[in-house]
Order: structure tokens, then C-alpha cells, then sequence
């Protein structure tokens, strides 16, 4: 994590130089004001430390913000390091975790305001991305935020193995019920917030020269039909010999997603998969996409056995999803 840290005042430029020798990945950033130090260094810090009045730092970022998914966090702290602001970005971000190293490095206090953490209530957005989970809706998400932080709890239904919850989060028997629910599959879920599990591992055979739309095409197609969200994709999945393919990289790339690739005995290997002679006659393989899917997912799941089109082959197969509890343990910074 990189962390700039800025300071005014001689006390604090003291305490800044202290904080920058002791923790990983911090540097001293202030060479100029504060408002042109922080515009400048906005998109290259993961976060900041400010030592300074808080409303010098609420001024000078205000014309910097977009979002929590996109703003790095600030931490305010007063020079003589009795307390650690987490201003911004406090979940998603960071902040509060890094307010409450820096107040141990100081020997003061975390200041911490969002509302789950003073109440002891999980960060939805914090358990979600421990799980790898992505919600569909940025505004059903803070809508469920704010009715955990209202009633205290929210009822969860997932398709997947519940392992253990956080305190506020309560496992129901079906979606119906459900105030969240976890699935990859499409569907009607009244109110409930969506979570898609990054579960769903695509298998790709495919012609040399292969355009990146028909890949985008065979893969909508295969998705909408089987009724699955292309939000759970986890990865691709092709044989070793496709590991230079244009179309295909650039496929993953778009999806945002990463390819495992297989040598043909590996893929020989997998029991109980269609068996294909264009596949053994071109590649020495039983088959490219059902035992690759597979073999990347580690497991025995094939959720969609193989579909051709014109110059792809695709097939689906899940890997397993346990829901736990988050560790809240603070993480190295």
C-alpha cells in the first residue's frame, strides 16, 4: 500500500518523518501546498496521511473526489498524534484500518465513524470483496448497508456452502426470505440485493485467428441461455497451445479476467467429459473446453457441458463457494 503523508507545522513535519521511517511503502509527498501536493498525488497513493487541521484537508480534496470505489483514504492526525481521523474512504479504501495503525504508531486513538464498525456490524462492501462476491446494484448495496445499520441485521440466502456469517448477517432457507442473495444464476429477487460469486470458470476451445466478438458473442449467448450472470465469471480456462491466441487474450483482458492453460496430457486426465475427435485429431486432446473448465475450477462440477459455434467451443464449469466470517484482523500496512 502506498502512503503519502503531508505536514505543515514543524511538530508535524517531525512526526512525518517518523511515521515515513517506520512504515512500509510511505514517503514524505509535500513539496509544495497541500491542495497542489494531494491534486498531484491523488492517483498514484493508494492513501494519505495528513498531519494538520482537518479542515485544511476537507478543503483541498473536495475538488478531488469520484467515489469510494475510485478515492483514495485519508487519515488526519494532530501533531502530536493523540488522534487518527479516518476521513475518507474508511472500508473500501482502507482508511480505517490505516487511522488505526498509524494511532498504534503514535500511541493515541483511532478516530473511526462509519457506522457498521462503531456499531460491531460487518462492512457489506469490506465482507463482499473478502468473499469475492460483486454486487449488481451500487445503490442496492448502500440501501442494505443502511437497513443493517437500522434493524441490526439482514436476512442471506446463497446457493453456496455457508461456512459461518458475520454478526448481522442471518442464513435463511430461500431466496423468498432473503434480504441478500448470493447466486451466479439470472432471476426474479423481489427487493433483494444480488451478490454474484466470482465462481463460474468459462472453457475455451477455438480456431486459430479467432475474433475477440465472436468469443464475446458465444459467451453472452451461453450465459443468457443457461440463465447465468457473466458478473460470476472467475476466469478462462484453454489449452497450453492457445496461450499466444489474439482473440482469446484479448477476451480475458476485456472480461477483466485471467486464462489457466492446460498441456493435453493434463486434459487427458479428466475423467467423464465429451470426448472430441476434432479435439484429438487437431490437438492431441480428448477435448479443449469441458476438462480445461474443469481443471481450472478443481472440481467436478460442469455446470454447462460444451457448445459449439463456428470457430469456439465453450463450456462452464463451478468451483466451490464457502461463505465465512470476515477476519477482521488489521493487515499490514
Amino acid at each position: 500500500m502506498k502512503i503519502g503523508i503531508l505536514a505543515i507545522t514543524a511538530g508535524g513535519k517531525r512526526l512525518a518523518a517518523d511515521l515515513a521511517a517506520i512504515m512500509e511503502g510511505a514517503l514524505l509527498v509535500q513539496e509544495e501546498g497541500v491542495a497542489q501536493t494531494l491534486a498531484r498525488y491523488w492517483r498514484e497513493m493508494d492513501g494519505f496521511i495528513c498531519i494538520m487541521a482537518t479542515g485544511i484537508v476537507v478543503r483541498a480534496i473536495a475538488p478531488l473526489l469520484q467515489g469510494k470505489e475510485h478515492d483514495p483514504c485519508v487519515v488526519v492526525v494532530d501533531e502530536l498524534g493523540r488522534h487518527a481521523v479516518s476521513l475518507l474512504s474508511g472500508h473500501l479504501g482502507g482508511g480505517n484500518d490505516l487511522a488505526c495503525r498509524v494511532a498504534a504508531l503514535c500511541g493515541g486513538e483511532p478516530v473511526i465513524t462509519t457506522a457498521s464498525d462503531t456499531l460491531g456490524l460487518v462492512s457489506l462492501d469490506l465482507w463482499a470483496k473478502a468473499q469475492n462476491l460483486v454486487c449488481e446494484s451500487k445503490q442496492g448495496l448502500t440501501r442494505a448497508s443502511a437497513r443493517l445499520v437500522n434493524t441490526g441485521s439482514l436476512t442471506l440466502y446463497a446457493e453456496g456452502h455457508i461456512a459461518s456469517l458475520p454478526r448481522g448477517l442471518v442464513p435463511v432457507a430461500g431466496p423468498e426470505l432473503a434480504d441478500i442473495v448470493v447466486t451466479c444464476r439470472l432471476g426474479e429477487y423481489g427487493s433483494a440485493v444480488v451478490f454474484r460469486p466470482k465462481n463460474l470458470v468459462v472453457g475455451v476451445g477455438c480456431n486459430r485467428g479467432v475474433p475477440v466478438a465472436e468469443l464475446h458473442q458465444a459467451c453472452g449467448e451461453l450465459f443468457r441461455e443457461q440463465g447465468l450472470s457473466t458478473l460470476s465469471i472467475r476466469n478462462l480456462a484453454s489449452i497450453d497451445l492457445k496461450d499466444d491466441e489474439i482473440g482469446l487474450l484479448a477476451f480475458a483482458q476485456e472480461l477483466g479476467v485471467g486464462i489457466d492453460f492446460f498441456n493435453k496430457d493434463e486434459l487427458n486426465r479428466v475423467a467423464g467429459v465429451a470426448v472430441s475427435e476434432a479435439a484429438l485429431h487437431h490437438v492431441g486432446a480428448v477435448g479443449v473446453a469441458e476438462p480445461a473448465a474443469l481443471l481450472s475450477a478443481q472440481s467436478n462440477d460442469l455446470l454447462v457441458g460444451k457448445r459449439k459455434w463456428h470457430n469456439v467451443t465453450m463450456a462452464v464449469a463451478r468451483a466451490n463457494c464457502t461463505l465465512s466470517e470476515q477476519d477482521l484482523v488489521l493487515q499490514d500496512i
